[in-house]
Order: structure tokens, then sequence, then C-alpha cells
């Protein structure tokens, strides 16, 4: 028994029947199409969190002056 009770030979027909429905070629172009469209996913994920990650030193940074700046105020006075 392999993968949900279909055995391996159920398996290689069902590829078989694929291939020759689709034909190598298309069956290619659709490979490389999806693993493009993974790539680019994967790709606008880390943007995503660079953005993420700048916005949040930014916020970090501006806190950070402000408290500094409110402390050489009520040091000054």
């Amino acid at each position: 028994m392999g993968i949900g009770g279909i055995g391996i030979w159920q398996l290689m027909i069902i590829l078989v029947i694929v291939v020759m429905l689709f034909g190598t070629k298309k069956l290619r172009n659709l490979g490389s199409d999806l693993g493009g469209a993974l790539k680019g996913f994967k790709s606008a994920m880390k943007d995503e969190d660079a953005e993420q990650e700048q916005v949040a030193e930014k916020s970090e940074q501006a806190s950070g002056e402000t408290i500094d700046s409110t402390a050489e105020k009520v040091e000054s006075k």
C-alpha cells in the first residue's frame, strides 16, 4: 500500500495517463511556471519582512530620540 491506499502501480498508471494527455512539453512548462511563481512569492515575503524590520527600527530610533531629548530637557531644568 502506498499513499492513501494507492499502490505504486496505480500511481505509475496515473502518471502515464497524465503524460499522454498533456505531453511532456506542456508539463515541463507548467512546472517551470509553478517554480517561478513560488520563487516570486518567496522573494515578496522576504521583501515584506525586510520592510517590517525597517519600520520597527525606525520606530525604535524615534522613540529612543524622544526619550533622550526629554531626559536632556529634564536635566537642564
